[in-house]
């Protein structure tokens, strides 16, 4: 199990997103669970990101549902953190 991060740029769009599209709230708590256990799960669809969004990789919570996020290690742990960074619809991400 990897511990997430969020990032606040993540948690101010979380909020909107789900106000906007309250249907979506348990599928995203859904894919965050998901990621916790494994970023890379099949059902994920995680893919790595080019571009201006180098380095980071994003994953699907629905039909057009992104969440954005970069593994990296913490320092203190030496274990590996998932850092949320965007989420939202795949034009609102990209």
């Amino acid at each position: 199990m990897r511990k997430l991060l969020s990032t606040p740029r993540f948690e101010r769009q979380l909020r909107r997103f789900v106000k906007n599209n309250p249907d979506l709230d348990k599928r995203v708590e859904e894919t965050l669970a998901m990621l916790e256990a494994d970023p890379f799960a099949p059902t994920l669809g995680t893919h790595k990101l080019k571009g201006e969004f180098y380095g980071l990789s994003a994953c699907s919570c629905g039909y057009d549902c992104r969440i954005v996020f970069s593994i990296k290690k913490d320092p203190q742990t030496n274990e590996e953190v998932v850092v949320l960074h965007f989420v939202g619809t795949h034009d609102q991400v990209y």
